[in-house]
């Protein structure tokens, strides 16, 4: 064996290093350690032949969006169309390419981290794992790595980059009135965004249903929560009989899928047809307008939402009151506590303290709430003054008017955009605040 700090033992690290930067692989082959070696040569040459082949592609198709247009040719005496790019195409294939190399980078980093580190291993008088005892190591030290290499890389494609897609489509003139192949579209910088604040009747859409999207989302949040504690503390009381039967006939709206419970509420709700108004016609008051007036259609919205969600808050809310000790209870009584002080001062602050994360992330979720909204009023009722918007529409339903049944995909992406950064700053601010979180930090 050769002992360390000898000249020729200092210098495997380096030399390992440095044959990994020009080759992945290289270094590991030098440090004889074959298998891996060949392993990685064979990704290397993967990644290369990527980066020959594919990225000028792909990078001029980021840059440029395209040349060609679709155009029809004369040929003798016949028109025939001649595809040329297509914009959203190259744009696609450009990312897919970039988030490729991107991971071959990482892993690139990774190999040469890995060479020279075993190089130090042999420079202290070390013996480099075989193949099979690396194998045996990562599969019993490394395997949560592993596993969750795989959500993560899913996450990278199917999450991170439709974001960053959706991101880039906000600096473009992507409308229906320039759709590809038909239409190259082109970068138009930071136009859209000024658009937003810039042209009243868009301005004037962006603010209203933003302050909608939050005072809904504060009311459904509230009612929900508040619903399903209420109901909690009554099915609990020491002199309700059937306890299980009560549990079991509240969690029914939370059992039926939310679409159908949704779409039987909009007939209830209905101003014309509708049975409650029918029941209050025979009962001799005149027909509410439950989804056709504003103020009202966002009453029934929030009516309908605490009816479809208090039934979660009830069940968790119920299993957190069964851990409250009993002793905090004993000694209020003895020092006189009304009901409501216990409530107060016990029962409220422990289930709050549990529940709220779960509060904040309902809260983020019904900002983007959009099944219950689109399938109750479908942002209904009809605003003049709106771009493609109506009273009761949300951000998330606005967004989808404008891409879905608009054309807009610019402008919607701008919204997507603000409502990502509202909801991403939002959740992690709060959540790492709460008590619970800070608690499980220590």
């Amino acid at each position: 064996m050769e002992r360390s700090g000898s000249p020729n033992t200092k210098r495997y690290s380096r030399t390992a290093a440095l044959l990994s930067v020009l080759a992945m692989g290289l270094g590991q082959l030098y440090n004889r350690q074959y298998m891996k070696g060949l392993l990685m040569l064979a990704f290397y040459g993967f990644g290369i032949y990527t980066a020959v082949t594919r990225l000028p592609h792909a990078l001029w198709g980021i840059v440029t969006l395209g040349e060609t247009e679709t155009k029809l040719r004369k040929v003798g005496k016949l028109y025939k169309q001649v595809m040329g790019d297509h914009s959203i195409f190259l744009l696609i294939e450009g990312l897919i390419t970039v988030f490729i190399m991107i991971v071959f980078v990482w892993l690139y980093v990774i190999a040469v981290k890995d060479a020279y580190h075993t190089g130090k291993l042999r420079e202290e008088g070390g013996k480099p794992n075989t193949f099979r005892q690396t194998m045996s190591y990562v599969a019993s030290y490394r395997f949560p790595h592993i596993v969750l290499t795989i959500p993560m890389i899913g996450v990278f494609f199917f999450t991170v980059m439709p974001i960053v897609f959706m991101i880039l489509v906000a600096f473009t003139n992507f409308t229906r009135e320039n759709m590809p192949p038909a239409h190259l579209i082109d970068w138009h910088g930071f136009e859209t965004f000024r658009d937003i604040f810039r042209i009243k009747a868009w301005s004037h859409t962006f603010y209203s249903v933003t302050l909608w999207t939050f005072v809904w989302a504060v009311l459904a949040t509230l009612t929900g929560y508040f619903g399903g504690f209420a109901v909690a503390l009554l099915v609990q009381q020491k002199g309700i009989r059937f306890k299980s039967f009560w549990r079991t006939l509240f969690i029914l709206p939370f059992a039926i899928p939310m679409f159908v419970s949704t779409l039987i509420l909009r007939n209830i709700f209905n101003g014309q047809f509708g049975p409650l108004n029918q029941y209050l016609s025979l009962l001799g008051f005149d027909k509410m307008p439950w989804l056709t007036d504003p103020m009202w259609a966002k009453f029934t919205l929030v009516l309908a939402n605490f009816w479809l969600t208090f039934p979660v808050s009830m069940l968790m809310i119920i299993g957190i009151l069964t851990t409250i000790p009993k002793d905090m209870y004993e000694a209020a009584d003895i020092d006189g506590a009304s009901a409501f002080q216990k409530i107060a001062l016990i029962t409220f602050p422990s289930v709050m303290h549990a529940m709220a994360p779960l509060v904040i992330m309902q809260f983020v979720g019904n900002i983007n709430n959009f099944n219950i909204v689109y399938l109750l009023t479908n942002g209904k009722p009809v605003n003049g003054d709106f771009q493609f918007a109506g009273d009761t529409d949300i951000l998330i339903t606005w967004l989808f008017k404008l891409s879905m049944e608009q054309g807009q995909y610019n402008f919607a992406s701008v919204i997507g955009i603000f409502i990502f950064i509202v909801l991403s700053v939002f959740a992690i601010w709060n959540v790492r605040r709460t008590k619970a979180f800070k608690e499980e930090d220590a």
